[in-house]
């Protein structure tokens, strides 16, 4: 049963990374870089997250960029942050890495593609897909799509899917349609139908990119303000979407949000 026995102030040399439980994206160096910086002038005001497998023996759960952040710290500063705080949860290796993923599923930019691995994991596992959906906060029935299809998303798809360049409702339209074609004749099918998807234009600025840099300045700097005219949001809301905008709209966003664009 997954618990968490207690908060305690743990040596972080005896927190190890768990091969088969990581972070569910790439470290980002300037995220690390402003972990530092950060940690080093208010602290670590977030408890790291750890399994103990066995008596005495801890991987990291959650705070892998906060944890690499710390190395950076110790080996510039030595005796800096000897012990930190941790959060000490307890659980089967399935719960685990159940929780490993929903502790990173609040993130803004997680991708379907992050659920794959771990959702048919514990289906092999024989989590019902009830008890998936519950403990990861989705439908049973978008569960059960994943255990269907994830199987055979082949890089190509899942390159795409990771780059927005192709939603999760066509990916499967495309597996379907290959899978239903002649014998023989499923990667041609399979080629056919990606070539018919065109890539999404680029947009200027992403709801994605938008909430990771407005976080970042909250936590940076939570007193900043803007000012905006009504024209200004207007230009904004535009240049957001991703159409009907022009270049004196870019120009606008530019002068109010430099930093954006």
């Amino acid at each position: 049963m997954l618990t968490t026995k207690c908060y305690e102030y743990m040596e972080f040399d005896s927190i190890s990374v768990h091969p088969s439980i990581g972070n569910h994206r790439q470290t980002s160096l300037s995220k690390v870089t402003h972990l530092e910086s950060d940690i080093l002038k208010n602290g670590l005001l977030e408890p790291l997250v750890v399994w103990e497998k066995n008596n005495s023996e801890y991987y990291l759960v959650r705070g892998f960029h906060r944890a690499e952040a710390i190395r950076g710290i110790r080996s510039k500063n030595p005796g800096y942050f000897d012990r930190v705080d941790v959060r000490i949860v307890a659980g089967e290796p399935d719960e685990i890495r159940a929780l490993n993923l929903k502790l990173n599923a609040d993130r803004i930019d997680i991708k379907i593609t992050d659920y794959f691995e771990t959702v048919v994991y514990l289906n092999n596992v024989n989590w019902s897909t009830e008890r998936i959906g519950s403990f990861l906060d989705k439908s049973a029935g978008w569960i059960e799509e994943i255990i269907r299809y994830a199987p055979m998303v082949n890089d190509e798809i899942r390159q795409k899917l990771d780059a927005g360049d192709l939603s999760w409702s066509r990916a499967k339209e495309i597996i379907q349609r290959s899978s239903n074609a002649p014998a023989g004749k499923e990667k041609e099918v399979l080629t056919e139908e990606l070539s018919k998807n065109q890539a999404r234009v680029a947009k200027p600025l992403t709801f994605k990119s938008l909430l990771g840099h407005f976080s970042q300045v909250k936590e940076s700097n939570p007193k900043k303000s803007y000012t905006l005219k009504a024209d200004d949001l207007s230009a904004f809301v535009r240049v957001l979407q991703g159409r009907k905008y022009d270049e004196s709209d870019l120009e606008c966003v530019r002068s109010i949000f430099p930093e954006l664009m």
